[in-house]
């Protein structure tokens, strides 16, 4: 089964960087690889697999061999002789094909398991691409506010020179500082927030949580979206689950049926005679032999009736688990197109809006030169500015993170 674990990782791996060639695409691939060896979850799915493999063997054995042994406190006398002891051995063999049965059905409790190693799989593999996205708008957030915080600096000599010439006040100066203490409080929130998020992603590579994550600051929306194909969905892992959890169903019933039948046993008693001492003839204290045959038959088989009604209500019950996921996979996998499609529609607004906001700013630059700039309009178009820069970056991470969701979802 071993392959076919890694395959999985392949497939997902490839699709999650078809998005854009970037140079962090190779180390989030590292990541998630460290991950998928590391996580405890996945080892804990990967030993409840092996625990259910294993079972077959336990199972694939006929009854244990029943062996007795009987002294006679009062030795029965027989015409050849008193009996002194007697040892019995038997063994209960099951019907035709009940051993395989049992075998099939623990072989497909095991494969529903499997399912379980696939999904956690593509969860972390989503969990680690989210939470670097995350890092990565983060640090690109504290980058946007550093040049910011420069950016007013220069504003403020500006405005201190104006002070000296009579041109603007000295509240022109404070406001201008003001605003770069604001900056900086929220250039020291992300820093935690990204301390919290390293945290998290260091916890799902089950590794030390002070260890630095290193992540790129610069993601670009790639020009076209990989393609979908939303057939894909039908056959995702947690819908599979379904139908192995439905045909072990099937199988416990194969094996009801072939419980319900008797059950054949085969035996042999030994009994020790003693020969009689007063009498001489043919077969004195000759010992018995005597095999013998047993069959079990489950005359009173109203439990395996009711086993099969059990079964049949179950199947049913998946049917509708299954239906069920399938309908909320589909709302999942919706949103998610939609919600990238908005991120992108975003990005391209706040493009534009980020352009206007530079045009105007060097409008404000050259009004400069000619001693007429108003520093309260330096203040908004530098807010204005921050807010589309923010908003940029909130579009590029969330067209990252409902990709992931894509990606999980139909890859």
């Amino acid at each position: 089964m071993k392959h076919r674990i890694i395959n999985v990782k392949f497939i997902f791996t490839v699709g999650l960087f078809v998005w854009g060639a970037y140079s962090n695409a190779q180390e989030l691939e590292v990541l998630i690889n460290e991950a998928l060896s590391n996580n405890p979850e996945i080892q804990k799915f990967e030993l409840q697999y092996s625990i259910a493999s294993e079972k077959v063997n336990e199972i694939d054995a006929i009854p244990n061999t029943e062996f007795s042994v009987g002294y006679f406190v009062s030795e029965p006398e027989t015409r050849t002789g008193a009996q002194r002891f007697r040892v019995s051995a038997k063994q209960m063999i099951p019907w035709f094909g009940s051993i395989t049965s049992r075998g099939n059905y623990i072989t497909s409790l095991a494969d529903a398991k499997y399912e379980d190693i696939v999904i956690a799989k593509r969860k972390l593999m989503a969990s680690v691409s989210q939470s670097y996205y995350t890092l990565s708008a983060n640090q690109a957030k504290q980058q946007v506010l550093s040049e910011n915080i420069k950016l007013l600096e220069t504003y403020e000599t500006m405005a201190l020179t104006s002070v000296e010439v009579g041109k603007a006040s000295a509240v022109d100066v404070l406001r201008l500082q003001m605003r770069q203490n604001d900056l900086k409080q929220l250039k020291a929130v992300l820093q935690q927030q990204f301390l919290a998020e390293q945290t998290n992603l260091n916890n799902l590579l089950n590794r030390d949580s002070d260890v630095k994550v290193t992540v790129v600051d610069s993601l670009n929306i790639p020009l076209e979206d990989f393609e979908l194909n939303s057939l894909n969905l039908e056959v995702h892992p947690e819908l599979l689950k379904y139908d192995k959890l439905y045909q072990s169903v099937q199988q416990s019933e194969l094996l009801n049926q072939k419980e319900g039948n008797p059950m054949i046993g085969f035996g042999l008693d030994y009994i020790n005679v003693e020969p009689r001492p007063d009498m001489n003839f043919t077969d004195n204290g000759k010992d018995i032999l005597m095999p013998m045959v047993s069959v079990s038959i489950p005359i009173f088989n109203k439990k395996y009736r009711s086993v099969s009604k059990q079964n049949e209500l179950q199947q049913q019950e998946i049917q509708f688990q299954k239906q069920e996921r399938l309908n909320a996979l589909e709302t999942l996998l919706d949103k998610a197109i939609n919600e990238r499609i908005s991120a992108r529609i975003s990005y391209t607004a706040q493009t534009k809006n980020l352009k206007q906001a530079k045009d105007a700013e060097d409008i404000l630059i050259k009004s400069y030169e000619t001693g007429t700039i108003n520093f309260n309009d330096v203040l908004d178009i530098q807010e204005l500015q921050l807010k589309f820069q923010m908003n940029q970056i909130e579009a590029v991470k969330n067209y990252f993170i409902q990709s992931t969701i894509i990606n999980y979802l139909i890859k």
